[in-house]
Order: structure tokens, then sequence, then C-alpha cells
């Protein structure tokens, strides 16, 4: 496994293995890897000839500076670990090395057809003009065949799409299930945030999202939205920033539950947590 720190490097071997024919499978990160993350590295790894992983803490995403300064970081232990997976190349710059100082000065402006409106759009400003600024980059530099994402960021996946529609990108966005810890607390880097009494506390996010799928029978997505926000608002050390129920397609707020999704977003202490549930219509 080669690991790479600039854009030169990268160009360079990815001209070499597309000249042998190779197909290149992507899983874009920002470290702090767990086994959500491991989930795609291998389906990346057995579905394409080649592996490539960036591990890259994109700045231009987060919209609170105090959230960037505390995302985990641990590139060696990272690295290490995507080397017993059939990793092959591993895409590990710096902020300098992917932006000029005039790209990280201004907002990266794109299209979102309202996808930048809602959730998280919303709540963070600016997040998915960070979201698009770097994936596409990543993009040209990596020209993937096929590219992986966790439905943990149900809403980036939306926006992701959008972009490779927009922006012609000949690139196949591969959705990935959610994994969870033995508690069914989504995995995520922020859960190292976490202290074991938080992490318990935490579990009760996915344990209300899955009991809300016995409501639906009897009650209305508006019904089921309140119930989950008063439940996960009740446990203490848990608070809702949004709990939305929208159609899984335009990410507009659903009315009935057919192809509906709750997405919620949850602090737990002063750590941000997302996860979703999909409802059978």
């Amino acid at each position: 496994m080669k690991i790479l720190t600039t854009k030169k490097e990268l160009l360079a071997d990815v001209s070499a293995l597309k000249a042998l024919g190779k197909t290149i499978g992507f899983v874009p990160t920002m470290g702090a890897l767990h086994e959500g993350h491991f989930s795609l590295v291998r389906r990346c790894a057995n579905e394409n000839d080649v592996c490539v992983v960036s591990i890259f803490v994109n700045p231009t995403q987060f919209n609170n500076p105090e959230d960037l300064e505390k995302y985990p970081r641990d590139l060696k232990r990272d690295t290490e670990a995507l080397a017993e997976m059939g990793c092959n190349l591993v895409f590990a710059p710096s902020p300098e090395e992917m932006y000029s100082p005039e790209e990280m000065s201004q907002t990266f402006e794109f299209d979102f057809g309202g996808l930048d409106h809602v959730m998280e759009g919303l709540h963070r400003p600016g997040h998915f003009n960070g979201v698009v600024q770097v994936v596409s980059k990543l993009f040209d530099l990596v020209q993937p065949y096929r590219a992986y994402f966790g439905e943990k960021d149900f809403q980036q996946i939306a926006v992701i799409k959008r972009m490779v529609k927009l922006m012609n990108y000949d690139v196949i966005i591969v959705s990935c299930p959610i994994v969870r810890e033995t508690s069914g607390l989504a995995r995520s880097s922020r859960n190292e945030r976490l202290s074991p009494a938080e992490r318990a506390t935490a579990a009760n996010i996915a344990r209300i999202l899955f009991e809300s799928r016995q409501l639906t029978a009897s009650q209305s997505v508006c019904q089921v939205q309140s119930w989950v926000i008063e439940q996960i608002n009740r446990v203490d050390g848990l608070r809702v920033e949004y709990y939305e129920i929208v159609d899984c397609d335009t990410l507009q707020p659903a009315t009935e539950w057919k192809n509906a999704i709750g997405c919620v977003t949850v602090y737990c202490g002063d750590v941000r947590l997302i996860d979703n549930i999909k409802y059978i219509g």
C-alpha cells in the first residue's frame, strides 16, 4: 500500500493504472476510521482492481471552527488498518495541498436544487458547499469507476448524486448500509469523543428510531415525528436538533409512509450525532 500526500503523485499513479486498464474504486473519508468505513473499504477492494482511500479533514465543510479543531485524527492508526484491508493507495493531503488561499476564503458555489435548504443544509450553512468542493476535487484526481458512501450521511449521498449529474462525472455512486455498534448506535468518528456513559446514553437514539417503526400502522407521519422528538428529549443527556421524516428521493417532507426516511441529529453532551431509519410504506 502506498501513501501519497500530493496531487502530482496521485495523478501520476492514477494515469499509470488507467493505462493498464484497471478499474479504480474510491472511498473518501476524513479519517478516524471505524468499522463503518472499513465495510466500505472491503467492498471497494472486492469490486474493483484498485482501492483508493482519501484521508482528509476538509476545513471548508465545517461551519463551526471548534468542531473542526476537535475532529479526531490518527493517520498512523488509520493507514495501518487500511493496509490490512486490501487498500492500494491512500491519499492524505494537507489543506494547503488541496486548496489555494482564495479557495479557502471563498464559498464554493453550487446549484443544490433545494437539497441545501433542509435538515443538515438548513442547520449547517455552507456545509454541503464544502462537501461538493472537496469531493469534486477528489473525483478529478482519482477518476474512480465507483465511489462508496455510507448511508448514515443520507442527505450527503443525495447531494453527491446531484453533483455527479450536474458536473457530468462518469462514476457510479455506491450507497452502503449503516454499520451499528452492538448497542445500535450508528458508528461514527465522532463517537470517539463520547465518554462510556455518553456512549450508553447515545444508544437510545437508535432504540427510539427502531421503535418508531411500530407506530406507522396506526399513526401519521406528523404524529410519529413528534413522538420521536419527545422520546429522545426525555433521555437525560440527549437533545434533538431536528428530526425530519422526508421522501427518500426528494428529501422534502413526507406526507405518507411510502418511500419515507426519518433523519435525526441529536446532541449527546456537546457531540453532534446523526442517524436515520427507513420506513416501509
